[in-house]
């Protein structure tokens, strides 16, 4: 099994790197600053076609898209959230997810059973509007849409498609006061991935089972 981890780096997407390779699957995670992981910048084409390159051939089981960014926190509405910061918002929430997905078809399509996972937010609810937060708030929804429109195009292909509310986690962007720790979200996660079939294409679920209202 080869599962692709966006974002692998820290918090969810590198404890579930870890979950995966304690399973014997090959783990391919990655990271915008590189480093120790392959380099991807999930806003840049070029970069997307360097990876591309890289897994030229290979099969990918499990696409999970994890890499996001939560830049408004604090932000004021009299003042705050400029335009630069919604843009830079949405291209990675967005149309990241976009073009990893895009640019690692081939792959999946090689595969034999191929998933894709993509991790929006309950905050991508509209049952769920307490207000602040705009641009998470709205690119978390806008990933929803394109993961359960992707999942419409893709069955014809036989790749199924989840999107994921990983709860309130005890990371870099979730903060110490979460609900709970980063282990217990990806031990959740991934039981939802194992259990994500072409029949179940589409789902908006949360990280322990339960369906999210949209």
């Amino acid at each position: 099994m080869h599962v692709v981890i966006t974002g692998a780096n820290r918090g969810i997407g590198a404890e579930l790197a870890a979950l995966y390779s304690a399973r014997g699957a090959q783990v391919t995670g990655t990271s915008r600053s590189g480093g120790d992981l392959p380099r991807l910048d999930v806003t840049q084409p070029d970069s997307h076609a360097a990876l591309g390159r890289k897994l030229d051939g290979r099969p990918v089981d499990l696409l999970v898209c994890n890499a996001g960014v939560y830049p408004d926190k604090g932000e004021s509405l009299a003042d705050g959230y400029p335009p630069e910061m919604w843009a830079d918002g949405f291209a990675v929430n967005v149309t990241g997810v976009f073009l990893t997905v895009q640019s690692l078809l081939p792959n999946l399509q090689g595969a034999k059973m191929p998933k894709i996972a993509i991790i929006s937010s309950q905050m991508a609810s509209h049952a769920r509007a307490p207000g602040g937060s705009y641009i998470y708030r709205a690119s978390k929804a806008a990933a929803l849409n394109l993961g359960r429109n992707l999942a419409t195009d893709l069955k014809d292909l036989e790749i199924a498609v989840g999107i994921y509310h990983p709860g309130w986690v005890r990371t870099d962007m979730g903060g110490d006061a979460a609900d709970i720790p980063v282990e217990t979200a990806a031990q959740g996660l991934a039981a939802r991935f194992d259990a994500l079939t072409i029949d179940s294409t589409g789902c908006f679920l949360t990280w322990d089972g339960h369906e999210h209202p949209y």
